[in-house]
């Protein structure tokens, strides 16, 4: 069984052969996903280095391997959405980089990228804080930024369909380590009704959806099976109860991650080893499962080789 052939069995809860340590896919995002500029900076550029992205939002890197923090957001006085030009992706200029990428996937599956899908999106423009005080002095402009950003999120899915995209990665950090950033009802007022527009958009042309959260998204994941999404990570370990998370997803959501970062990051091979055939032992026997570190970081590279080498020897299913 190929690597694509068996992740198509995990993810329709057919019959693979091994648990994966990652996805079949090779990555097309449009300029600017990642809060990078037409100059090229972006995350990745030396510390010290202060850019504006192609939304507005003015980037400050501060630590090596960690990226940037937003030091001027261009909605912050939200009365002022009318005024705002959101990127025009008719414009080439920001999706020929995602066509050009799509074209270079040489036998991968062609994913592509909502990141900061409303949520991040809306806070970096706005402010975390001036976001939170908008939900309930200014919540018809809230909902109507939140509309405003969805109908990018809507035009970029047409362009992803248009490249032969069949894995779509979105995501929004909803969690902090012991609760959700707000309440059911908020999300259910502001974001659910957004969040359902782009889902249905990619269950009716049955594109595989890689939904990212950080944190303690436990009380979401009702609603994220009946969104549609196929595959959530990174599972945090450090925040949620993952023999629940897994018990109420089984059969229905394939978890991705849940290797502690941190014992990947400065573990021992023993200790790397171990954690690995804990997680499968516990999320992924009968598969439902693609055991990978819970948090992307510059991870030692002899460790990430560990961690491979493991669940291929590991994870096999059957």
């Amino acid at each position: 069984m190929t690597e694509i052939e068996n992740f198509y069995q995990l993810v329709t809860f057919g019959k693979p052969e091994f648990i994966p340590w990652r996805t079949p896919d090779h990555h097309a995002a449009y300029l600017g996903a990642y809060h990078e500029n037409f100059q090229g900076q972006s995350h990745s550029s030396p510390v010290g280095t202060v850019w504006t992205d192609v939304w507005g939002v003015t980037w400050k890197k501060e630590f090596n391997g960690v990226m940037g923090f937003p030091v001027h957001c261009p909605l912050a006085d939200l009365t002022q959405l009318d005024d705002y030009a959101f990127p025009d992706l008719n414009d080439s200029k920001y999706t020929a980089r995602l066509y050009e990428r799509a074209g270079q996937a040489e036998g991968l599956l062609i994913s592509g990228a909502h990141n900061n899908l409303i949520w991040e999106k809306a806070y970096f423009l706005v402010g975390m804080e001036n976001l939170m005080v908008y939900l309930y002095t200014e919540p018809a402009l809230v909902k109507k930024l939140f509309r405003r950003i969805m109908d990018f999120q809507l035009a970029l899915a047409e362009h992803n369909i248009k490249a032969g995209c069949k894995i779509i990665a979105m995501g929004d950090d909803l969690g902090t380590q012991t609760s959700l950033l707000m309440g059911m009802d908020t999300f259910n007022t502001f974001l659910l009704p957004e969040y359902e527009r782009i889902f249905d958009f990619y269950k009716d042309k049955n594109v595989v959806i890689n939904f990212h959260s950080c944190g303690y998204i436990e009380p979401l994941l009702d609603t994220f099976i009946k969104l549609g999404v196929n595959i959530l990570n990174p599972v945090q370990a450090s925040a949620n109860d993952l023999e629940s998370v897994h018990k109420r997803a089984k059969g229905k959501l394939i978890l991705e991650g849940a290797v502690n970062s941190d014992v990947v990051y400065g573990g021992t091979e023993e200790e790397i080893r171990g954690l690995v055939r804990r997680r499968i032992d516990l999320l992924g026997k009968d598969g439902g499962y693609i055991c990978c570190p819970d948090q992307g970081l510059n991870f030692p590279p002899n460790n990430i080789r560990i961690l491979e080498d493991e669940v291929a020897a590991y994870g096999k299913i059957g």
